[in-house]
Formats: structure tokens, C-alpha cells, sequence
């Protein structure tokens, strides 16, 4: 079976996913090419250099519908005989684009791909797609459906995880992703947003909080209390599918949750022959990918089966593993996952996460990958994963090793 190496990642700052945001104006379809026209800059991609690209995008309604990908290939400079294929696995979609590439790289399905995501989350709302499993009774009822706030709160309430801890993880993220800008860690891999005169929109992550204190984060109201306990009550029907919860603690809200932006990401993935082609040396090897369906109502515990899958799948062991990326949805999932293998909060994360830098649904997936890639060549390590929990109930890992 062929090899697929990433050759490239990259992605653009992300800014609030708000009116006052600094991308606000900017669309879908022109952040994408974008970060296409960087790509074919940035490895020196001519004519038909890659078979597809894939692309995630979680809310696939108006100017995110419509193939965005195929879209995106077109208003780019990428050659036109490079067709486009949008996928949604919600919040790992971005993970799922570069993993689908690798895989079908693996199978001999073509020699190169362009694989990541985007999401402009103050432009296109999410949730405006709809989704059968919160509308349709008939599903909601047989998966005994709650928001992805509460399924973090009964991860916290589940596992023991206090509004303190959730807190300290919430401002360690927001002091790592200032440390890591104000050293440069992620110099390498953005791609500026710029103008159509060449003005730069936005150079940086804009999400960011890095003077919040405990104090700050303790004045925050619970932001899923009220649902969870209004009647009929999202509490309730947790405690159906859990009879031995007697109550959920709700412990999170906008400090330790991930924040709304926008933004995207890409990866450039190829055989071993692409990169001889074009001249590329291989920055990392593909080495296994995993996905996994879980309890629909937690929901958001997946990071850990997939992880044990991934890692039997492979032959590894958790202690193979150098370095972790782990999204950042909630603070609950984090520290599940730390707590599930016993892993120090110094190998997970380190240059903080989407509680500081926000969550573009999807490009997270693909961003994540980049920067794990990057923080393994910055401390000489070898090997990292990076997992995401997905609405629904899922989980997507992949395993990445230097070479």
C-alpha cells in the first residue's frame, strides 16, 4: 500500500464569528480560494497537479452550499480539471477531508490531494441547515436528544470534573495561544487575509482572551442551566437515558467553551512520487486514521474510543505517542480524554485551543492537524495525534508521524 506524506498545511487566522468580525465580509467561497491560491503558491502546483480537492463544511446551506468545493476550485487558480468534493462530518469535518485523502493516496486513487475545511459561523449560523435528530420527534425521542452544552455538562457531571478545573483548563488555553503567537509558533503555517487592493483584513487570531482571570471566568453564568432545567427540561431527558444521574451540574459557559469564528485550513497530502515530481520533501507520514459512532446523547466522549481504536488498529500504544491535539469543544472533553489515559496536561494542546482561538466547525479538523505537525517539528518529536468529539455522537483521530 502506497504511503500518503503531508507536504504542506496551512491556514488563515481566525476571526469572530460576528458582525464586528474582521472576516465578516468576506465569504465562503473567497476565504476558500484564498487559501487555495496559497497552497499552488506555496509548493509551486502547475496544471493538473492534484486529483481533488476535498473540503469540509459543516453548514451546507447558501453561500457554504452547492459543492462549495467544486466552487471554491473554480474562483481559485487551481486548474479547472481539478474537480471538488464537499463532505460534512460536522466538527471533524475538516480531519475527515485529510483523512479521506490519505486514505484513497493509500488505495491508489490518485498521487496528490488538497484536503481541509472552512466555516464562516458569523455569516452562516449554525444550525440553519436544520438536522433531523433535534427536529424530527420520532428521532430526537428514540436518541433521547440534548444540545452539545448540556452532553458537556453531563460529561463533567459523569466523570467528576468541577467548574474549577474546567476554568484552569479554559485560561492555561488562553495563555498557551498567546504564548504560542508571541513566539511565532504558528509563523509557518498562516496565510494572511487579505483585500482585494492587497490590504492585510486580518494577520491573527482576533478570538482571543489572553488577559482573562479566574475572577473573570467566575462571574459567567452557566450557559446551559436554563435549558436544562426549563420544562420539559433537557435535564430530564438526560436522566432518562441515565437513570443513576440524580441531577446535572452545568458547569460550562462561554469562558471554557469553544468560540464562534470563522476561518480555514488546508492540507497538502501526496505520495512519495508526487513529492520526487514536484520537488516537495515529505514534512510527515499519514500513519493511521480512525472514526467511530458513539452514545448519541453524551455525545461527545468520542475522542476516546476512537483513540483506542485507532491506537489497536495501529499497533501502538498511548505511550507511543509524543504530542496530543485534542479539540477543544468543551473543557469537559479534554479532560475526559486526559483523565481516560493518564496523560499530562503538558503533551495535550500545548499552543492552546478552540477555547481561545475558537472552533471554525470545519476547517478545526484540518487546523489541528497543521498545528500538531508543526509543534512536532518545533520540539523534535516524532509522532502526535489529534481527535475531535463530533455531534451525534462520533469521534475522528489521526495519526501523523515526522519522517
Amino acid at each position: 500500500m502506497t504511503d500518503a506524506f503531508i507536504y504542506d498545511a496551512a491556514r488563515t487566522p481566525r476571526g469572530k464569528g460576528r458582525t464586528d468580525g474582521s472576516l465578516h465580509e468576506v465569504t465562503s467561497l473567497a476565504l476558500s480560494a484564498r487559501l487555495l491560491n496559497a497552497v499552488k503558491a506555496r509548493n509551486n502546483l502547475e496544471g493538473h497537479a492534484v486529483e481533488d480537492v476535498i473540503w469540509g463544511n459543516v453548514t451546507q446551506v447558501k453561500e457554504q452550499g452547492g459543492c462549495l468545493a467544486r466552487s471554491a476550485v473554480l474562483a481559485s487558480d487551481l486548474d479547472e480539471r481539478i474537480p471538488g468534493l464537499s463532505i460534512n462530518r460536522f466538527c471533524a469535518s475538516g480531519m475527515e477531508a485529510v483523512n479521506l485523502a490519505a486514505n484513497q493516496i493509500k488505495g491508489g486513487a490518485g498521487q496528490a490531494y488538497i484536503a481541509g475545511g472552512v466555516e464562516m459561523m458569523g455569516r452562516v449560523a449554525m444550525g440553519s441547515d436544520g438536522a433531523a435528530i433535534a427536529v424530527d420527534p420520532s428521532l430526537a425521542m428514540k436518541s433521547y436528544f440534548v444540545p452539545q452544552g448540556i452532553s458537556a455538562d453531563i460529561i463533567a457531571t459523569e466523570y467528576g470534573f468541577t467548574r474549577e478545573e474546567a476554568d484552569a483548563l479554559a485560561l492555561e488555553s488562553q495563555r498557551r495561544a498567546a504564548q504560542a503567537w508571541t513566539e511565532g509558533r504558528f509563523d509557518k503555517s498562516i496565510v494572511p487575509v487579505l483585500d482585494q487592493n492587497g490590504l492585510t483584513i486580518l494577520d491573527r487570531d482576533e478570538y482571543m482572551r489572553p488577559g482573562t482571570t479566574a475572577d473573570d471566568l467566575a462571574k459567567l453564568r452557566p450557559a446551559f442551566k436554563e435549558m436544562g432545567e426549563m420544562m420539559p427540561g433537557f435535564d430530564k431527558v438526560a436522566m432518562l437515558k441515565y437513570p443513576h444521574l440524580t441531577h446535572i451540574d452545568h458547569i460550562h459557559h462561554a469562558g471554557n467553551s469553544s468560540g464562534i469564528v470563522d476561518g480555514a485550513a488546508a492540507v497538502l497530502i501526496g505520495s512519495k512520487e508526487f513529492g520526487e515530481a514536484h520537488g516537495l520533501k515529505p514534512r510527515a507520514r499519514i500513519r493511521a486514521t480512525a472514526k467511530i459512532g458513539t452514545d448519541p446523547t453524551i455525545m461527545l466522549t468520542g475522542p476516546v474510543p476512537v483513540t483506542e481504536k485507532i491506537l489497536r488498529d495501529s499497533g501502538m500504544s498511548i505511550s507511543d505517542i509524543d504530542l496530543f491535539e485534542v479539540n477543544e469543544a468543551f473543557a469537559s472533553v479534554v479532560l475526559r480524554f486526559m483523565q481516560a489515559f493518564q496523560i499530562d496536561h503538558s503533551k495535550v494542546n500545548v499552543n492552546g485551543g478552540s477555547i481561545a482561538m475558537g472552533h471554525p466547525l470545519g476547517a478545526t479538523g484540518a487546523i489541528i492537524i497543521g498545528t500538531l505537525l508543526d509543534e512536532l517539528e518545533r520540539q523534535d518529536k516524532q509522532v502526535g495525534l489529534a481527535t475531535l468529539c463530533i455531534a451525534s455522537g462520533m469521534g475522528a483521530a489521526t495519526i501523523i508521524e515526522r519522517v
